[in-house]
Order: C-alpha cells, then sequence, then structure tokens
C-alpha cells in the first residue's frame, strides 16, 4: 500500500519548462531503501535505467554511476541547437546532445555562474509526474549573480522574468513560459557559504496529510540530515535536507503559505 495520499499530474511540456529530475547513484541499493522510505516510490526499470514511481507515475531517475547532486532538465524543442545557443550566451557545454534509448536528446550545461542543468527533447507522450507527496514540485537556480543568470536564461529559453522583493534585500525571480510559472532564480546572500558555487535546488512535495515537519523528521530516522529547519514561506512550508548519502534536496508543503509582498515586474535585463 502507497503512502501517497494523492496522485501526480503529469508536467505540461512547456519549452524550458520542467521535465525530468535524476539523481546518479553509486549505491542504488541504499538508495532505493532511502527514498522508499521517505516517499514511498515504487520503481520500474527501464533498460538497466531506475525509474521511480508514485501512483504508476514516473517522478525521477536513479541511475548508477558516480555519485552527483539532483539534477533538473528542461524541455528544449531541439537539444544540440539550445547547446550551441547555451555556448554562444556564454555557457560551456559540458555534454554533447546524444539521443537516448526513450526517443528523447539530452544535452548538459553549465551557465555563466557555474550551476548545471540539463536540456532534453523528449516525444508528446513523455511522462512527468508532479505535484503528488513525494513527486516533483519547484526548482530554482541560486547564483552569485542573479542579473546575469536571468540575461542568460532569458535569451536561451524566452523566460518572462518577474522579481519578487525589492531586488536587493531579497533578489528573487520568478521565470515564466506562456504566463506559467516554471522555475526560481534567487541571489545567493549571506546565509549560503561564501565556498559555495551557484548550483540548481530541486524540490520535491509534501502532501499536506503528512507536512514538511514529518518528512524532515523521517530524514533523520533514515540516516540523512536536516540543513534548514521547516519555516514559512508565501509558497509553503519547506525545509532543506541531505540524505543518506549527503546530497541536497528541498521539502515543501504548498498548503502552508503565508501572506506575501505584491510582485515587481523586474526591469528589462536586456533594456541598457
Amino acid at each position: 500500500m502507497s503512502i501517497a495520499p494523492n496522485t501526480p499530474q503529469l508536467a505540461p511540456l512547456l519549452a524550458g519548462s520542467p521535465c525530468w529530475v535524476e539523481r546518479t547513484v553509486d549505491d542504488l541499493k541504499g538508495a532505493i531503501e532511502f527514498y522508499t522510505g521517505l516517499f514511498g516510490w515504487h520503481y520500474a526499470d527501464d533498460a538497466g535505467y531506475t525509474v521511480a514511481m508514485v501512483d504508476g507515475i514516473p517522478v525521477a531517475g536513479l541511475p548508477q554511476g558516480e555519485p552527483e547532486a539532483w539534477r533538473l532538465y528542461l524541455v528544449t524543442p531541439h537539444a544540440r541547437a539550445t547547446a550551441e545557443k547555451a555556448f554562444h550566451l556564454g555557457g560551456s557545454v559540458l555534454r554533447n546532445p546524444e539521443d537516448g534509448a526513450d526517443h528523447t536528446q539530452t544535452t548538459l550545461i553549465s551557465d555563466p555562474t557555474g550551476a548545471v542543468v540539463g536540456f532534453r527533447h523528449v516525444p508528446p507522450d513523455w511522462r512527468f509526474g508532479t505535484g503528488g507527496h513525494g513527486a516533483y514540485a519547484w526548482a530554482e537556480l541560486n547564483t552569485r549573480d542573479g542579473a546575469a543568470s536571468d540575461e542568460f536564461f532569458g535569451e536561451l529559453c524566452h523566460y518572462d522574468i518577474t522579481q519578487i522583493g525589492d531586488g536587493h534585500r531579497l533578489d528573487y525571480a520568478s521565470w515564466s513560459v506562456e504566463g506559467t510559472e516554471v522555475i526560481g532564480r534567487q541571489k545567493m546572500g549571506r546565509e549560503f557559504p561564501y565556498a559555495e558555487r551557484s548550483h540548481w535546488m530541486v524540490y520535491f512535495n509534501a502532501a499536506p496529510e503528512i507536512g514538511t515537519d514529518s518528512v524532515a523528521y523521517r530524514v533523520l530516522e533514515l540516516g540523512g540530515r536536516v540543513t534548514v529547519e521547516p519555516y514559512d514561506t508565501p509558497f509553503g512550508r519547506i525545509t532543506v535536507v541531505e540524505d543518506h548519502a549527503g546530497m541536497a534536496f528541498s521539502v515543501i508543503d504548498q498548503s502552508r503559505v503565508i501572506e506575501a509582498e505584491p510582485r515587481i515586474e523586474a526591469d528589462d535585463p536586456y533594456d541598457d
């Protein structure tokens, strides 16, 4: 019996929107034990690639290899064109576009601030579950240079950019496609260690029936670590944790919100 009280919805496959998350592991058995205990994931084997499932819907991948942090993949209509454009905009191509057995084409890039993200061309019947307990909820780019990130991804993905806060004390931008918020971008402040590099943070959903606090406690029981205690935000109650192998991710209960300040439209990053 699944512990999940709600079923994920399929993500819309908009260009620039999230279409997959994965965490490369060297100890598949340990990863399965941790995430099954935490989220109640079930698993399917796809030609040697382990797919995590919630109520029969794919929500994440656990490929085997050199351990890596949770990685986000964004939809692109053409992976090779995206890689070339990213390079011309000042990014680096870390993995040349390659075709997958699942009829996808994937590339991996590093933006000018050093954060790594994937782009994937997916077929129309691609399935990626979001919103259910233990499924993907959100992702944000934590960067040392918010303006540079807005400019790079605004040009690469044609995002509409909305600043949340004053842009100084709080510099957090929402990136949207066709009126739909798809990604967050946060300028890293004093709360981040000085040596920490720009990176992407993946969020998983905690259903209201379970809650963020219970998930954080379960992380500890399973041998992980809570690096940021649960706290309330205008978007939900959030905690930042590390799994049994020390890889970070966030958990959010989007039903627990506090009142937000009005949003401020960002200045056009290309208007000099």
